[in-house]
Formats: structure tokens, sequence, C-alpha cells
């Protein structure tokens, strides 16, 4: 982990940077997918930091999901005083998983009905913030970028991501300093999505990703199935690949 100073002047730097990419772009406000964990939590109060908290709103999206995380997600937004809009994609996404069955004359996967959550959810947050004005903050952290823990199209999608840089124990520190409740910060890190928390169902914790981003070293088995899972998701951390040839392209040689 960033020794302390050093790690508070880059959380500084990091909110300067929101406030900056905000003004730049145009944009009224921020929208956030409001889970009730640590890095939405921690996202949100760098933004109340960055532009004020009355230009924030914190969105919950429920799908099939525990009260507990809707009752956090509460919590945060409390917290931080900005607007808290609750909107409930259960039944959608019901509806769309049974007419997909239905044309596909099969059932989806179990791994591919756990995706389309996070990317039902990516959708709200830009339904959101096209008509608001305003951009989709990123919430997603360093740790779990490097080994593909998370959603192409879904949680991996935003405009711009303050803590895509910080490991999970410096997006914990940045928290703190913050004020995040306590409570949020001590949950075990959970995606809703599977009943287990990250780390069971990686089977590898992120204090090991963390070393391995720092030190390049941590124990052996834990190594290697990071190294696996960091190879195996790269295409998440890339843009669409697109097929290329020479032609002219007035775009790529002119400046204008």
């Amino acid at each position: 982990m960033l020794e302390k100073h050093i790690l508070q002047k880059e959380a500084e730097n990091a909110i300067k940077w929101i406030q900056q990419f905000v003004a730049n772009s145009g944009a009224k406000g921020i929208v956030i997918g409001n889970s009730g964990g640590k890095d939405s939590a921690t996202v949100l109060a760098m933004a109340t930091k960055a532009i004020g908290k009355e230009n924030v709103v914190a969105v919950s999206m429920p799908c099939n999901s525990q009260n507990s995380d809707f009752e956090d997600a509460k919590l945060v937004a409390e917290t931080f005083g900005v607007r808290f809009i609750k909107i409930d994609l259960s039944s959608c996404y019901e509806e769309m998983e049974k007419e997909i069955n239905l044309q596909l004359s099969q059932e989806l996967s179990k791994e591919s009905t756990i995706n389309m959550k996070p990317r039902l959810r990516m959708t709200t947050l830009y339904g959101i913030a096209q008509t608001l004005g305003y951009l989709v903050i990123g919430t997603g952290n360093l740790c779990e970028a490097m080994v593909g823990y998370t959603t192409k199209w879904g949680d991996n999608s935003s405009d711009f991501n303050p803590i895509g840089n910080f490991t999970v124990d410096e997006v914990l520190e940045i928290g703190r300093i913050l004020g995040v409740p306590k409570k949020i910060l001590n949950k075990a890190p959970n995606d809703g999505l599977g009943g287990l928390t990250d780390e069971e169902k990686m089977g590898i914790k992120y204090s090991q990703i963390a070393e391995i981003i720092e030190t390049g070293n941590t124990d052996e088995s834990a190594k290697q199935e990071i190294l696996k899972r960091f190879q195996s998701s790269k295409h998440k951390r890339k843009l669409v690949p697109i097929y290329t040839f020479e032609r002219k392209n007035f775009f790529n040689s002119n400046i204008i």
C-alpha cells in the first residue's frame, strides 16, 4: 500500500481530477451506482468533495438482492447528503431472462444470468445520466481490474473512474479519511451476485492481488491463479478490437 501521506495526497489529486473532468465535460453533475459497498461509498464521498453533494445522484438498483444492501446504500447516501433513488430491477431482469430462455429454447448459463444484472444497472445509470445531463462515475478498483473481477459492459463501464489505480486497501484508507461509515468499510467485499464474498468466489484474497501488483510476489498457488485470471481477462481492460487496413481517413490525418 502507498505510504499514508502519499495516499492522502493522491486522494486529494483524484478529487481535483473529478472536479476538472466534470467541468471540462460540461456535465451538470454525477450519477453513481450506490451498492452500499466500500468502493461506491468511497467514490461517492470523493464526488461530493469534488462537485458538491447537490450535484451527485446515488442510485440503488436491487435485482433480487438482499435488503441489507439497500439499507447500507441508504446509510451511505444519508451520510453524505446526496439525492438517493431506488430503482428495483428484479421484475425487469426476470422478464428478460424468461424471454431469452423462451426464444433460445434453453436456459441461460448461470454466469450469463449473473452478468446480466450489472449490465441492466449500467443501462439504468446511463438512462438517468443522459436525462439529467450528468456523467456516470466508475467504482471499480485496481485489484478487481487486474484479475477481471468485473462485468464487461456492466460495472466496468463508466465515463471516468477515480479509483481505478488504487488497490482495495488504499480505497479503504481513502474511505476512512473521507468519513465513510465503519459499517461499510468493515463489510466483507461482496458483489451481491452470487451469495458468496468476492474472495470466496475467486479463491484468492485482495491482499494477495495487491501484493502481486506492488512486488510481483505472493503465495505461489495464489500467484498462479492471479496470473491466470490476469491473462484471461485482458479483453476487459482494452477497447473493442477493430479490423484495420490501409485507407485514407481524414480524421487520422488532420488536426481539427
